[in-house]
């Protein structure tokens, strides 16, 4: 990892020569989880696009689990979009899942990218190809929960996005790393924020009854 003046001078440098195409993916990026930290349906669309132009940018540096990841994100976008519009017209509130479930699958996950990442290990020599692996099983997974409105999928996030900024910094994508940071950020603040709105709507209920 190079020294911070170092660090942010080959920022601002690769800020400069991106092409319209990282821009624009990183753009819409944050766009995405800005209005998905505040249940706003537009979200998604912003979603697919800047997937679809990130499917590209991690074929470009051989980051082949990314590049799945970011193809299923393309899906997810359509499907997200289906079900919170659905959610729209029958007005199903933001859920918790307890903590057994959440043990459960977190240790299902882990075993599941532990064999993803000793099967691809055959055929692909990367250094990072454990952590590509496991941010991108655990991303799979949590996209599912953002979709299906589980409060606790910001938590995930903070945790996964802390790992990918990582990641980015060490394949020297700075700018996609310095997105992830803010993604980081957002991550607690959309936890916080459907944390607010669930608590909300249950002492409406609550006072209605």
């Amino acid at each position: 990892m190079p020294a911070l003046p170092e660090l942010l001078a080959s920022i601002t440098q690769q800020f400069v020569a991106q092409s319209w195409i990282e821009v624009t993916a990183v753009i819409l990026a944050v766009a995405y989880v800005w209005l998905a930290a505040r249940e706003n349906i537009w979200c998604w669309p912003c979603a697919l696009v800047s997937t679809g132009l990130y499917t590209w940018l991690f074929w470009e540096v051989s980051l082949i689990f990314h590049t799945l990841l970011n193809g299923y994100y393309l899906l997810m976008a359509v499907y997200g979009w289906r079900q919170w519009k659905r959610q729209e017209s029958e007005d199903i509130p933001i859920r918790s899942w307890s903590i057994q479930t959440h043990f459960l699958r977190v240790a299902l996950l882990t075993v599941i990218a532990f064999a993803l990442t000793t099967f691809a290990s055959m055929w692909l020599d990367s250094q990072y190809l454990y952590l590509d692996a496991f941010i991108t099983v655990f991303s799979v997974y949590t996209t599912i929960m953002v979709a299906h409105k589980v409060l606790e999928n910001w938590l995930y996030w903070i945790v996964i996005n802390s790992f990918a900024c990582y990641l980015y910094f060490a394949k020297e994508m700075y700018l996609t790393g310095v997105l992830f940071i803010f993604y980081v950020l957002f991550a607690v603040y959309g936890y916080l924020n459907w944390r607010q709105q669930q608590l909300g709507k249950r002492y409406a209920a609550s006072a209605s009854a």
